[in-house]
């Protein structure tokens, strides 16, 4: 079980967020090329270790969270309010 600290709910069970993904610099649409977009919407790096992530508290307060997490151990280091969608 993953136990992610909402900013505004508290500790919550992760079975009440959406996953978005890892947070990533999004090109920018006129000057990137094909290869850059597919690779920035298909490929993930997969870390094994320390990553910042989205994700969508969809049953409770309905915000989005910036959460740093440890994906082999599942440990949370913080999680803070996010934005509502990814700057480019």
């Amino acid at each position: 079980m993953i136990l992610l600290p909402c900013p505004w709910c508290g500790p919550r069970d992760a079975e009440e967020f959406g996953y978005v993904g890892e947070m990533r610099a999004r090109p920018h649409p006129v000057t990137t090329t094909m290869k850059e977009w597919r690779d920035y919407l298909y490929l993930r790096r997969n870390v094994a270790g320390w990553t910042t992530e989205r994700w969508y508290h969809q049953m409770g307060c309905r915000r989005y969270l910036l959460v740093d997490r440890d994906t082999t151990t599942n440990e949370v280091r913080s999680a803070v309010s996010g934005p509502d969608r990814q700057k480019s």
